[in-house]
């Protein structure tokens, strides 16, 4: 559906947005100027905050609590296999029951949990297990709404402006993050973890507020009977997927992406101790890099993404992600280590953005939830496998080598991609009624 920024009372005609240049800053946040979408994203800003809080705190916490990488590892995988193994459920919900109802659900589930997270710190006493228990709760709330999160921006915006609504929320998700590691790691070095747990348990009022005050999905029609496609099961989506080549390119390549190159964003604890030497607050700024750069990388895409096709976006942007994932493993400076994160973030930022969009422009609405289900947990389920293999080899290796020959395969898969023109080609072609 497309909603008008200032709709009118009904009677009167919708207002349409004044025309925009086609490049440059304003047109980087042509999004914005719809109110929904505004609400959505400030509320959603706010409450990342609170999560990048308390992530930048977990690894910390328990690779001081235990001294080993794995233990970082098992953290990874405790807030993202979760979310994977339910992926099927949420997608199969997002088709059927309304997308805000489920939003509200699965919101409140998550502040119950963080909640829970500092009522267990309080006291001083740190116990790994608890931990990573109440962050796997955490990670099963979360990954329910998720397909429903991904599936509900569409109905914010006009189609025509879903690559900036896309790129800005993922800006939102990593401006967020630069904000978040930064407080993250201020308050860890001077209040301790419960603070921070705290702070991300309030922050959901922020996006259980902004959820309530859009207009879209107020008056969704009931949920789809039993005999209706859009209530169909979770391996009707994954035929559909499977069926459409850049639909299986686009999930392959989050696959390689979450794999090879986001285990280094839990290695970031271990840089900061085992590599660079530095504390609580040097760590922050370290891991804050890598939402900065995501920032920076989303207003370069906001203003002139639409320009540059998506199958050449991600192609040279897995290179770049490939190669400043081996910087970070080289360099032994501290400031070169904020800078190859910087790099990381901006790469990350591009890749995402372009599947993303590539994902909600090419799925039929009857689909979106499960084909974006499917999407997540691919990410979510690659990302920890990641990051436990690589803690675990981090441990016997060293993290160095184990970061270099991660960024090694990803720079070798943007090869891979650039030698085969014909099929990456299919990434910006639009939806078509059969399958390819």
């Amino acid at each position: 559906m497309s909603l008008r920024p200032d709709s009118t009372e009904a009677g009167f005609p919708p207002v349409e947005p004044a025309p925009v240049p086609a490049r440059g800053l304003r047109h980087a946040l042509r999004a914005f100027r719809y109110r929904d979408f505004s609400l959505f994203w400030f509320g959603a800003f706010v409450s990342s905050v609170g999560t990048w809080m308390q992530a930048v705190t977990v690894p910390y916490v328990l690779h001081e609590a235990t001294g080993s990488a794995a233990w970082v590892g098992f953290g990874a995988a405790a807030q993202f296999l979760p979310a994977m193994l339910i992926g099927p459920l949420g997608g199969a919900a997002a088709d059927r029951y309304p997308r805000r109802r489920i939003l509200l659900i699965s919101q409140t589930a998550a502040a119950v949990f963080a909640l829970a997270l500092w009522l267990s710190v309080r006291h001083g006493q740190i116990h790994p297990l608890v931990i990573i228990a109440l962050v796997a709760g955490s990670g099963l709330a979360s990954g329910y709404g998720i397909p429903a999160w991904q599936a509900f921006v569409p109905e914010l915006v006009p189609r025509e402006v879903l690559l900036n609504a896309v790129a800005l929320n993922s800006a939102q998700f990593n401006a967020s993050r630069a904000v978040g590691f930064m407080i993250g790691g201020l308050t860890l070095s001077r209040f301790g973890p419960g603070v921070a747990f705290l702070a991300n348990g309030l922050s959901y009022l922020a996006v259980i507020g902004a959820v309530l005050a859009v207009r879209a999905g107020r008056h969704e029609e009931p949920p789809a009977g039993p005999e209706t496609p859009r209530a169909g099961s979770f391996r009707e989506g994954f035929a559909y997927v499977w069926a459409r080549r850049e639909l299986r390119l686009v999930v392959l390549t989050v696959v390689v992406v979450a794999f090879l190159g986001n285990p280094v964003i839990q290695l970031a604890p271990v840089f900061a101790h085992d590599v660079f030497h530095v504390g609580e607050g040097a760590y922050g700024l370290l891991a804050a890099a890598l939402g900065i750069g995501a920032t920076f990388g989303s207003i370069i895409l906001g203003a002139y993404g639409d320009q540059i096709r998506r199958s050449r976006l991600i192609v040279v942007a897995t290179a770049a992600y490939g190669l400043a994932v081996v910087a970070m493993g080289l360099t032994p400076w501290y400031a070169g280590g904020v800078a190859a994160m910087f790099a990381i973030g901006m790469g990350f930022l591009v890749i995402v953005s372009a599947l993303n969009t590539t994902m909600q422009l090419s799925v039929d609405d009857r689909f979106r939830g499960r084909a974006l289900a499917l999407y997540i947990m691919a990410f979510t389920g690659s990302y920890p496998i990641g990051s436990l293999l690589q803690g675990w080899l981090a441990d016997i290796v060293g993290v160095r080598p184990v970061v270099v020959g991660a960024g090694l395969c990803l720079v070798a898969y943007a090869g891979f991609l650039a030698a085969r023109p014909a099929v990456t080609r299919t990434l910006d072609t639009w939806p078509s009624a059969a399958p390819r």
